[in-house]
């Protein structure tokens, strides 16, 4: 009975492909094509197909699978995998802005028409935005609070980065272990002693998103060479105190997750100043 469910739900997403790529190409290009110059109903196209359409269909194709996500990943907008937690620092946001100002990390704009028009003309011109914004990740229920970057060779198109999701010490206490733990989505107050969950990943450069073809930094695959920069960096410069790397998910058949290559680990640290 249950292959024969999985067997349908298959079935489901294989024909809203095909009624995505239909609409894509034999309704929207058509109608735009008789409309707009080729050029300018090619791009109509792409923009609908890319931002609209897709993602909608993704989302819709996730429900009808079920799919089931290992919670130490984070999602994109579309409900896809992203990328994979690998540290937590512990302490208030004040000590994280001041930890990672000390390593010679910015903290990123926040995400708007502006910053991203701004993104936009340092990506393609290749020049300097040290506080460029982040893509929207999800975690707990809500996208991230708080990121910091560190620019490769002054250009905006290669980066380390981290972004940071924050959990209240009682509520760790309360719900770590349970369903619930993955379902906060209340951000902790400023000065407020948090778990700061972070994804740490390197841009290297453009790429195209996965499914859906949306424009975006291409990131290099192995995350744990990012997490272990951040730790040696703030270990480095004494910001962080009892590192211990924690590595609960031996029942993960495989640690290629979104062509992420993870060995699992989670770097936990206190952040200084803290018990």
């Amino acid at each position: 009975m249950r292959l024969l469910q999985r067997l349908w739900r298959h079935i489901l997403v294989f024909l809203l492909g095909i009624l995505t790529v239909w609409l894509i190409v034999d309704v929207i290009f058509r109608i735009t094509d008789n409309r707009l110059p080729w050029i300018f109903a090619l791009a109509v196209t792409y923009g609908l197909a890319a931002y609209v359409i897709l993602p909608r269909a993704i989302r819709l194709a996730v429900k009808l699978l079920h799919r089931q996500h290992v919670p130490e990943y984070t999602t994109t907008g579309d409900g896809l995998p992203g990328d994979p937690v690998n540290l937590a620092l512990i302490g208030t946001l004040p000590q994280l802005r001041a930890a990672f100002a000390r390593i010679g990390w910015t903290e990123a704009d926040a995400l708007g028409l502006a910053s991203s028009w701004r993104m936009a003309r340092a990506f393609v011109f290749n020049k300097p935005y040290p506080s460029a914004p982040f893509s929207t990740l999800f975690l707990f229920g809500r996208g991230q609070d708080i990121g910091f970057q560190k620019a490769i060779d002054g250009s905006p198109r290669k980066r380390h980065h981290v972004r940071f999701w924050s959990i209240s010490q009682s509520a760790v206490e309360k719900t770590l272990g349970t369903p619930g733990f993955w379902l906060h989505t209340g951000r902790t107050p400023d000065n407020e002693r948090s778990l700061w969950v972070g994804a740490a990943t390197q841009d290297t450069g453009f790429s195209l998103t996965w499914l859906t073809f949306q424009i975006t930094h291409a990131t290099a695959a192995d995350t744990n060479a990012e997490r272990d920069l951040i730790i040696a960096e703030l270990r480095k410069m004494g910001q962080v105190s009892s590192v211990t790397a924690y590595n609960e998910r031996n029942e993960l058949p495989a640690r290629r997750v979104n062509r992420y290559l993870f060995d699992g680990d989670v770097s936990v640290a206190m952040l200084n100043g803290e018990a």
